[in-house]
């Protein structure tokens, strides 16, 4: 085979290669976002964390609960007179129960039930965009290591052409046809190729270590993504509107708000009137029995400001609350204008990157030709190679840029969620375990058994 035979050949592959996606499918973007959410330690620990919340409710009722204590005593006097050796000894000893019941306590822990029930339906959505994160990472990093596979190839591929454009620059000059500069140019580019595959490489695996991180097991034959169409909204408006209804930050953020506003309730309960009631049984060991009952009222008259301090501190934590959930509102309306725009720009760069593949790649053909003529120098056909690889380079990244900005679309608005995507996964669901919690009035044990 000539060498400008086996030159077209190899750039002809060179096409396809770039042209064609991935067949081999073994395991699809939305296969990863499944094991990660099943998978990834973060999203675990972020459940633990919930759970732990949950448990606030229960905290807080015990307020509408009395407090029981068994009690025992026992005691030795013993008395001399006068320093004589005249002494009367005696041995007491008793037990008992006693209880306290609280009757009203200025509805703080009215409040600060609520206060806890806010907290909950406000972790759970900080959970749900805890997931989304998640998913969104690990669709990111398929599509990341997808794009690097794919330009390793690439490069791959443009080694073994420079390789050929040496061979065949050294066998020009051998028959007379052409200079040492012909092979040096080639040599240089085929060092320069050979260290920007070495690059490639390396992050590759980079990519590959994230991966692993996030979805916890080493990517094998994925399946070339394209953006999602799922949950998309028909424009950018639409997307806002349903960003700013649906959003887990926003969702927290104004429980946030009421949690805090329990918050100052509580607080002012405690300059109201308390009433409890306590009372006791005892049995001493000579037989007898005392039982007793009463109630008391505490009506608070000054407390040293203290109380007063914690209000007013409480109101202004409320305020707080309240300005960061028009700064959750204008953050996802941003995130959502931002996502629009690139998912757009990306689309659009696929379709420009594509055509400019495609006229490099016949530009090369062109020069080879010319360079068979004497029309076109070494230095032309190692130009114009460059800049099919530089065309098919920025064709694997817009492609990755399309797809991942699909999906960051899907999470600023909320919509990035395992019902919504399908995913073939068992969805946690946070309110089990925080109606098994939220009424126990005792055990040790969590709901697993732990």
């Amino acid at each position: 085979m000539s060498s400008l035979r086996r030159t077209l050949v190899l750039t002809a592959t060179m096409v396809a290669a770039s042209m064609v996606p991935m067949t081999v499918s073994a395991e699809t973007i939305l296969g990863a976002m499944a094991k990660a959410y099943e998978n990834n330690p973060d999203l675990n620990a972020a459940r633990a964390g919930l759970r732990a919340t949950d448990e606030g409710v229960a905290i807080a009722k015990s307020g509408y609960r009395p407090t029981i204590a068994a009690t025992a005593t026992a005691s030795r006097t013993s008395t001399e007179i006068g320093g004589l050796p005249i002494s009367t000894q005696s041995n007491d000893a008793s037990v008992g129960v006693t209880f306290t019941q609280s009757l009203f306590d200025g509805f703080q822990t009215r409040n600060n039930v609520r206060a806890a029930e806010a907290n909950v339906y406000g972790g759970q959505q900080s959970l749900l965009n805890t997931e989304m994160t998640i998913l969104l990472s690990a669709a990111q990093i398929y599509a990341n290591v997808v794009r690097d596979a794919q330009i390793v190839r690439v490069r791959r591929q443009n080694l073994e052409f420079l390789r050929e454009q040496r061979n065949a620059a050294q066998a020009r000059f051998d028959v007379g046809e052409g200079t040492r500069t012909d092979i040096a140019l080639a040599q240089a580019q085929l060092e320069s190729a050979r260290a920007s595959l070495l690059s490639a490489q390396a992050q590759y695996k980079s990519s590959v270590a994230v991966y692993v991180q996030i979805v916890g097991q080493a990517p094998k034959n994925l399946k070339k993504p394209s953006p999602t169409r799922k949950a998309m909204p028909s424009s950018s408006a639409a997307a806002v509107q349903a960003g700013l209804r649906y959003h887990p930050n926003i969702l927290s953020s104004q429980y946030s708000v009421d949690a805090a506003g329990f918050n100052v309730k509580a607080l002012e309960g405690a300059l109201l009137p308390s009433v409890s009631l306590s009372g006791s049984v005892m049995h001493s060991d000579g037989g007898s029995t005392a039982s007793s009952v009463s109630a008391s009222l505490s009506v608070p008259i000054y407390q040293a400001g203290a109380a007063s301090a914690r209000v007013r501190q409480a109101k202004e934590s409320l305020g707080q609350t309240r300005i960061l959930v028009d700064s959750a509102r204008r953050e996802v309306e941003q995130n959502i204008v931002t996502d629009w725009a690139q998912l757009e720009a990306s689309n659009a760069s696929i379709a420009a990157n594509l055509a400019q593949v495609q006229a490099a790649q016949l530009a090369l053909k062109g020069v080879v030709e010319e360079r068979k003529v004497g029309q076109a120098t070494q230095l032309d056909v190692l130009e114009t190679q460059s800049n099919v690889l530089s065309a098919q380079e920025s064709l694997a990244q817009s492609q990755r840029d399309a797809v991942v900005a699909s999906y960051s679309l899907l999470s600023s608005m909320g919509r990035l969620t395992v019902p919504r995507l399908g995913l073939r996964v068992s969805q946690y669901r946070p309110s089990g375990h925080y109606n098994a919690v939220k009424d126990k009035w005792f055990g040790l044990r969590t709901v697993d058994g732990r």
